[in-house]
């Protein structure tokens, strides 16, 4: 009767998992033609969609933001409010976000540090968008060692029409403001006051030219608007308050204040002090020989401004609220896989250590992504029972078949690398990239099998890895978890061996579509479902 009873769970779970995504290409800016070679400083470097979804950032290690916006609802907002016309852009037939190039500014410079002989880069680690006002767009982007808080707004160029005079035949006082005459070598000089060197002083002036009959009408000069730029402007520079490499920055939901991460500590900001942070994380030890793990990534909660996550390189997710205490070092609530005995070697710890998390919207869930590994859990405190308080609810394998060439990855460094991770704003589903320039989308719901694989190209179903997937006792016990997509081999299904030295370590999801956005090198491709 329990076999029974179980089949017949599974059975309904798995009814009512959502199905599986069709991903198809949408757009790519920056797309590098064959044998092109990428310039160092035009590789994507961090990738971030605003809250509404309808502008997207990236940054480079050249120091560049590049803007995009959304057309689609543009062409909402610019409507004149007739019923039937809202009423088609409702139902649109596209039903996918499209974008288009808005504005790109220098962010960062490559710098010196003096005192510690240290050169800055000027790469940019993190961008995130804070809450738009009056038209203007505000964001945060930042480099190793210095954050900076981003005003971008639109401005209208003015100029000066409707003139009394004829601007070609108005000279006695010099160039009139705003028009347009050229300028030639037999124009007439003026003196500072306007005057002209031609006419004797005293003599009046016969430049300006009226009709036989006069003047009708004299009327004031009427500034128009005749275009408009984007113009990105610096508001404040949050500097000298880290002195390790800044990993993360991450908006509170107060709209106030942000977190700065670097390996050893968590700075507190308020958006309008720039001169004072407030440290409430620091785990650097009073010997540095006994440090042990740093931190790797934090973020806030999404609703509740007084709690924030942060991970570290041991594979271990703190969460901690800063009610309890000013200096937030002992953490409310410990999230970390037990490591399975036997399985110990030296590659354990640097691949356990985790490059990114992210919350859902509600607020009860946290996505991890450590070098081989897709985690999802609960961080609910009545969810995490003490078969779960130690692991994650799902653990989805992202290339298991790297396992048996860790040596290799370790020669070259690959080991280290940073993949990003990101979940749909509906929270079934998680995404994150891999080597080859390959992505892969999981299912998050219970019973869903949901495991796909995709190419960042224009055809993003040619190399598709068809894996199976299948439940592993891995974690301990099923009650723990489930661990699904993994791969058994380094080659795809046409036989091509996958390429380590492209890989696709940011993308970002669309907050409120089926929309995904993939960095890969140079290029930045869009893809819907």
């Amino acid at each position: 009767m329990n076999d029974a009873g179980s089949a017949e769970a599974a059975a309904v779970a798995s009814v009512g998992a959502p199905q599986p995504l069709e991903w198809k290409f949408a757009q790519v800016f920056g797309e590098r033609a064959a044998g092109e070679e990428v310039q160092e400083v035009d590789i994507i470097s961090a990738i971030e969609f605003d809250r509404t979804g309808n502008h997207l950032a990236t940054g480079d290690r050249g120091g560049r933001v590049v803007l995009f916006e959304r057309t689609d609802t543009r062409v909402v907002c610019q409507n004149d409010g007739n019923r039937r016309d809202l009423e088609r852009m409702d139902f649109s037939i596209n039903g996918h976000p499209e974008f288009r190039y808005k504005t790109e500014f220098q962010s960062h410079e490559p710098e010196f540090d003096y005192l510690r002989s240290l050169e800055i880069e000027e790469k940019i680690n993190k961008i995130r968008w804070c809450q738009s006002a009056n038209g203007a767009l505000f964001l945060l982007s930042t480099n190793d060692k210095t954050i900076k808080f981003w005003k971008v707004q639109e401005k209208k160029v003015k100029k000066v029409c409707d003139m009394n005079v004829d601007p070609e035949n108005a000279a006695g006082n010099g160039p009139i403001l705003g028009s347009s005459l050229p300028t030639s070598s037999n124009s007439k000089p003026y003196t500072a006051n306007g005057g002209s060197f031609d006419r004797p002083f005293g003599s009046p002036s016969n430049d300006f030219s009226f009709s036989p009959g006069g003047v009708a009408k004299l009327h004031l000069p009427v500034l128009t608007s005749h275009e408009t730029s984007v113009v990105a402007r610096c508001r404040r520079i949050y500097a000298h308050a880290h002195d390790y490499h800044i990993n993360s920055i991450s908006n509170n939901s107060d709209g106030e204040t942000f977190i700065s991460a670097d390996d050893l500590r968590i700075n507190l900001w308020n958006l309008e002090i720039s001169n004072q942070s407030f440290n409430i994380v620091d785990v650097k030890p009073a010997n540095m020989e006994d440090l042990t793990e740093v931190i790797t990534s934090a973020e806030f909660h999404p609703t509740h401004c007084n709690m924030l996550a942060y991970s570290s390189s041991k594979g271990a997710i703190r969460l901690i609220d800063m009610r309890q205490s000013a200096l937030c070092d002992t953490h409310s609530k410990l999230f970390e896989e037990q490591e399975v005995p036997g399985s110990r070697s030296f590659f354990t710890e640097i691949i356990a250590s985790i490059s990114d998390i992210k919350f859902a919207k509600d607020g009860r869930h946290i996505l991890s992504r450590d070098y081989m590994n897709l985690k999802f859990g609960f961080l609910d405190y009545q969810l995490w029972d003490i078969n779960m308080d130690s692991g994650p609810v799902a653990s989805f394998q992202v290339h298991e078949y790297l396992r048996p060439k860790l040596c290799d990855l370790y020669e070259n460094d690959s080991i280290f690398d940073k993949f990003e991770c990101c979940l749909s704003g509906d929270g079934l589903r998680a995404a994150t990239g891999s080597y080859s320039n390959l992505y892969r989308v999981f299912g998050c719901s219970k019973g869903s099998v949901e495991a796909t694989t995709l190419e960042a190209t224009k055809n993003p179903m040619r190399r598709q890895v068809q894996t199976p997937s299948r439940s592993s006792r891995a974690l301990g016990t099923l009650s723990r978890g489930f661990r699904r997509g993994a791969d058994n081999n380094g080659v795809d299904t046409n036989g091509n061996a996958f390429d380590f030295t492209t890989k696709l370590l940011h993308l970002a999801w669309h907050p409120t579509e089926n929309s995904l956005a993939c960095a890969a090198s140079n290029s930045l491709y869009m893809y819907r479902a």
